[in-house]
């Protein structure tokens, strides 16, 4: 992209995004974390040793888009391989990219686990509130109240629970080295997205150990809004149930 009259580049696509038509729902954050780490595989020089693992949900689809070695893996289990990989190949940046259903129903276990033991793994969590690929049922971070397929009358924290913050609950173990929350939002948003992605791949790249980042990304389809009232919705009322802040850094919990 170039202004009139000037030939100079001021945009264009990232080098590891691949020139394929994007398939999400418009107003989805997915597409735009696929620029962000494209972008970041780039800067940082690791493309060629960097290892996706792309699980079951909306975000099994990375590896059509982000021009990198990637690893399809069952529900739930991206830690556990993201582990096998990178104790196998420690040469490697490994970044697993889940969604909140992958990664806080069925794969909790694993998400806790590869936390607790530390290991030196870049974890991206993508949190919009919902099962954006099996049809908008109420995802374990769906908030109190909010509508889904299979919480018509809104999720009753009586019967359902309340939606589970996972940085704070990473938060309480010792060996995580990072954890942050962004939220894609607007531009500012965006940009505090890439930074803490950035941050946490270099820290694995210096051996740091576990990096936890959870990004609050607009489902517009299954929130049944416009795609700009998704975004308000991601940064009144996402926001408001899990705070934007950094929780961790540099093994050091940020306990406000």
């Amino acid at each position: 992209m170039s202004v009139k009259g000037n030939s100079a580049t001021i945009y264009s696509r990232p080098k590891y995004l691949k020139p394929a038509p994007m398939h999400y729902c418009p107003g989805c954050g997915h597409s735009i974390l696929h620029k962000l780490i494209a972008e970041l595989l780039e800067e940082l020089g690791i493309r060629d040793r960097a290892v996706g693992i792309a699980p079951v949900g909306c975000a099994v689809f990375a590896y059509n888009y982000i021009d990198c070695d990637f690893v399809e893996v069952a529900h739930g289990r991206a830690a556990a391989v993201a582990t096998g990989i990178k104790r196998s190949r420690p040469d490697t940046i490994v970044f697993s990219y889940q969604g909140d259903g992958d990664l806080a129903a069925i794969g909790m276990a694993e998400t806790i686990h590869a936390a607790n033991r530390g290991e030196n793994i870049t974890v991206i969590f993508v949190n919009n509130a919902v099962y954006g690929m099996t049809g908008g049922q109420m995802a374990p971070t769906t908030l109190p109240g909010q509508k889904t397929a299979t919480s018509q009358s809104g999720r009753d924290t009586q019967t359902m629970g309340y939606p589970i913050r996972m940085c704070e609950l990473l938060d309480t173990l010792t060996r995580p080295y990072y954890i942050e929350r962004v939220a894609l939002d607007g531009p500012r948003g965006v940009t505090s997205a890439k930074k803490a992605i950035g941050k946490a791949l270099r820290a694995q790249m210096e051996g740091k150990g576990y990096c936890f980042v959870e990004v609050l990304s607009p489902c517009a389809t299954y929130l049944r809004m416009s795609p700009l009232d998704s975004l308000k919705f991601v940064g009144k009322n996402m926001a408001e149930h899990f705070p934007v802040r950094v929780f961790r850094e540099k093994g050091e919990s940020c306990h406000a």
